[in-house]
Parts: structure tokens; C-alpha cells; sequence
């Protein structure tokens, strides 16, 4: 009996890497394309920029400072692999008028064509203990981190339509798979991205629009050594369980996804874990990846509870410590 079952997985195994690569969406092909990239001036965003550049696309970068815009200009274009590549930068801020957006980004297909692959990477953070953040913050991240997503998508998606073809890239993070101590401002901007995504995904698939979720680990950008000045000592210490990634590395990650057309796009052993642990009813792009979630799922869960287990131990020790120290102030 045991045989039999051996036997019956083996044979279904077999049978799902061959029905697998007919499921699998064509790759984007990257010389000639055009790509843009919101939040492109620094971080991730340069990195995927220079990352798409290299595979000769031609760029169009948004986002809000112009000098900073014209300086990586010059920086990616020292990648360029033929003469006849473009870099378009254009300044304005993604999540504050919606027909504004609309009409760079027509201005940026009028000079480069229509957008190949939309790389939402414009996004900022804020954090802190819930009821010591401003309340604004929470209306200013959802409209920058969400918004900021939608207005560029919504403005590239009918003629993504119309030609058959597209990538739109939503760059999220691991905040956006598990809410963690200090993120109750950013963390639901970067769920929202997931809905999205999930929803948006089965609207233009028979399209042969893909759309990738992105979720980085802290990475060594600008903006994460800002949000570092400010984080609470529980997000600290949570922080230090994991190891901080290259902006390059999680660049080249996400564009190779984005070209295949993968869902999930994740970094390292952890993020292997989290986007298995969170799949849920997210689509697969094979059927091999609906089986690694469907194998892993169980393991990963008791390995995500010693995790959360630990994430807890800090934050009772911390505020032991705080409270004892309060005390003893109190009584000096």
C-alpha cells in the first residue's frame, strides 16, 4: 500500500512538471522595452532601473526630486549596452493628482512607446508606537504607498490591454506579509498593494498582463537608513533577527520575476518562507509552485510560531524594562 502512494506522488509529481511550463506565462523580453519606474531616483527604484537598463530597455524614471532625477539619469546611463537607449526622467508626485499622472505618463509613451513593464516602487515610511503617530501619517502613507501604486497602474492598463502584453510590478515588503511592532502606519499600506494585486491579476490575465508583488526584507537604502533614526527599541530588536539585503541584489530579483511573470517576488530564505506562508488564494504562475506551497505550508507555519513566539518575547521584555525603569525614576 505504501508503494502504491510512493508511486501515485511520484507519477503526479512528474506529471506537474510537465503540465507546468505550458501554464507558465512567455518571458517579457527586455531589449527594446519600455520600462518605467516610479520612485526610480534612489533605493530599489535606481537599482531596477539600472538593472532593466543593462538588459537594454529604455526608462522612464518618476519621481519627486528633480535633481535627484537627473543625477541618476547620468548614473544609469553609463549602463547602456547600445546607442540607441533613452532615459526620461519626469518629476511629479505619484499619489497627489491622478490626471496629472495620467498625462506624464502619456507624454513618456508619446517619446518611448507604450509601457512594456510599470515598476511601482514610489513609497515612504513612518514608524512608531500606534497612538504616538500622527494621525496624518496614516492618510499621507496610504496615499503615497497605495495610491501612489494605482494612479500610475490605472494609467498604463488600457494600453496594456489593447496590445496583449504587460508586467506591472507593485513593490510592497515583508511589512506587507506580517505586521510587526512600530508598522501600524506602513504595514496596511503595504497589505493594500496585495489586494490589489490579487484582484487586479485576475482582471487582465487573459490579457497576458502578469502582475509581480515584491517583498524586500530591509534593504541598504536612503530611505531605510531615515526610517532606522526613528524606530522604536522593539523594532530594533526585531529588526536584528534578520540580515539586511543589497539594493542591487533585491533588484535583480525582482526584474527576473517581473520577466517571467511570477506572482510573488521575495529575497532569501525568509522570504522563500513568508510568501509560502502567506499564499493563500494568491495565483501561481506553475503548477510546481502551487505544489512547493502546498508541501511547505505545515513546516513553515511551526517555523512562523517560534518566529512570532520570539517577536513577543522582546516586546513583554521591553516593556518590563520600561516599566521598571519608569518606577524607579518614580521613587528617586
Amino acid at each position: 500500500m505504501l508503494l502504491l502512494v510512493v508511486a501515485f506522488i511520484v507519477l503526479f509529481v512528474l506529471l506537474l512538471y510537465m503540465v507546468s511550463p505550458l501554464i507558465s506565462p512567455k518571458p517579457l523580453k527586455l531589449p527594446g522595452a519600455h520600462v518605467v519606474v516610479t520612485g526610480g531616483s534612489s533605493g530599489i527604484g535606481k537599482c531596477i532601473a539600472i538593472e532593466c537598463y543593462k538588459q537594454g530597455a529604455f526608462i522612464t524614471l518618476i519621481a519627486r526630486d528633480e535633481n535627484k532625477l537627473l543625477q541618476t539619469k547620468k548614473e544609469i546611463e553609463k549602463y547602456s549596452v547600445n546607442d540607441k537607449q533613452v532615459v526620461l526622467c519626469i518629476s511629479v508626485d505619484v499619489s497627489k493628482d491622478y490626471e496629472q499622472v495620467e498625462n506624464v505618463l502619456k507624454q513618456a509613451q508619446e517619446k518611448l512607446g507604450p509601457v512594456d513593464m510599470l515598476v511601482n516602487c514610489a513609497g515612504t515610511s513612518v514608524t512608531g508606537k500606534f497612538e504616538e503617530i500622527a494621525v496624518n501619517s496614516f492618510e499621507r502613507l496610504m496615499a503615497v504607498n497605495y495610491l501612489g501604486s494605482v494612479y500610475p497602474s490605472r494609467a498604463v492598463i488600457a494600453t496594456m490591454k489593447e496590445r496583449r502584453i504587460g508586467r506591472i510590478v507593485f513593490v510592497s515588503s515583508q511589512a506587507g506579509q506580517l505586521g510587526l511592532f512600530g508598522y501600524t502606519a506602513y504595514s496596511p499600506t503595504k497589505f493594500a498593494l496585495r489586494g490589489l494585486a490579487e484582484a487586479l491579476q485576475m482582471e487582465v490575465k487573459p490579457y497576458n498582463i502578469y502582475i509581480t508583488v515584491a517583498y524586500p526584507p530591509d534593504t541598504d537604502t536612503p530611505g531605510f537608513a531615515e526610517e532606522s533614526k526613528t524606530k522604536p527599541l522593539e523594532t530594533k530588536l526585531i529588526s536584528e533577527t534578520s540580515s539586511v539585503c543589497q539594493a542591487e541584489q533585491v533588484a535583480r530579483v525582482i526584474v527576473k520575476d517581473a520577466i517571467q511573470g511570477n506572482f510573488n517576488s521575495s529575497v532569501g530564505s525568509d522570504g522563500y518562507m513568508l510568501s509560502i506562508l502567506t499564499s493563500g488564494m494568491s495565483p501561481v504562475t506553475s503548477i510546481t509552485e502551487g505544489l512547493q506551497q502546498v508541501v511547505c505550508m505545515g513546516i513553515f507555519r511551526i517555523v512562523g510560531l517560534f518566529y512570532l513566539g520570539s517577536f513577543d518575547s522582546i516586546v513583554r521584555r521591553c516593556m518590563m524594562q520600561r516599566e521598571k525603569s519608569e518606577g524607579a525614576n518614580k521613587t528617586e
